[in-house]
């Protein structure tokens, strides 16, 4: 493959948006490294399907309000950073799309369409490739710091949560941030926004468990 093939395929009517993103993520890292400043992509979500939440936040399906959280879940997505998994899986759609109309010759049409099950399976080989980091992770928040302790801490939820309903709530470390995953310690429904306090966790599954704040 000629350097010039490399660019007519890279930058083909099918890979071009792939490509244009492979390299923000490339500026984005090269970025990070040069001034030390993480962007952290946080998760907010509004879960609560019967709250009227504003456009951009998703909204789980009523039969099961927190099917968005277990699939971060399963993806692993409460434990690695997100920016991680995405440029992961962003380089491996990339490559899988590449190669398969490099050799594989097909309309434009087609090879778009193929791009959606490269996705599904880049993002599923992207928690296999991570899940051996895991515990590494688990040390270590997004900055590469020691993992705080948040027991006693003040935030605000993003997402209502009653029973055993998992929602997410922001904390602030200095003026750091960050987005946990939390219950209702005692079922009771807490509303989107409502100031809460974490009484409470379970370590292994990286769950929180809150009540209200006093001082809301």
């Amino acid at each position: 493959m000629t350097f010039q093939e490399f660019l007519n395929g890279a930058f083909s009517p099918v890979n071009t948006v792939l490509s244009v993103l492979l390299v923000l993520s490339v500026i984005y890292w090269i970025f990070t490294i040069l001034t030390g400043l993480d962007i952290d992509v946080g998760i907010h979500s509004d879960l609560d399907p019967g709250a009227d939440a504003p456009d951009g936040h998703f909204h789980a399906p009523d039969h099961d309000p927190s099917a968005w959280m277990h699939f971060l879940k399963f993806l692993n997505l409460d434990i690695v950073p997100v920016t991680y998994f995405m440029t992961l899986s962003l380089l491996i759609t990339w490559l899988e799309s590449f190669y398969l109309n490099y050799f594989v010759p097909m309309p434009v049409w087609m090879g778009v369409l193929a791009i959606f099950p490269l996705l599904v399976a880049g993002i599923l080989l992207t928690r296999l490739i991570l899940k051996p980091l895991n515990p590494f992770f688990r040390e270590i928040n997004h900055k590469g710091e020691r993992a705080h302790d948040f027991l006693g801490r003040e935030g605000r939820l993003k997402s209502g949560i009653q029973d055993n309903k998992i929602g997410m709530m922001e904390v602030f470390i200095g003026s750091d941030p960050m987005t946990l995953m939390v219950k209702s310690k005692d079922g009771i429904k807490l509303e989107h926004g409502t100031r809460v306090m974490i009484v409470d966790e379970e370590p292994e599954k990286r769950i929180y468990y809150v009540q209200k704040s006093m001082w809301s």
